[in-house]
């Protein structure tokens, strides 16, 4: 499993924070669900775009 270390917006995070909370609850790896399918998704969006 890889990790990644990144520093956004605070507003960002706090909104992204709170989204996946009222989506997915407090379960445990609800954070790495939802930004996984974050990256999922960009990377959809921008396959094929190089």
């Amino acid at each position: 499993m890889g990790i990644i270390h990144v520093k956004i917006d605070d507003r960002l995070e706090l909104e992204f924070r709170k989204r996946v909370l009222e989506v997915k609850g407090v379960k445990k790896r609800a954070l790495t669900e939802a930004v996984e399918e974050a990256i999922r998704l960009w990377l959809e969006k921008h396959r094929g775009n190089t």
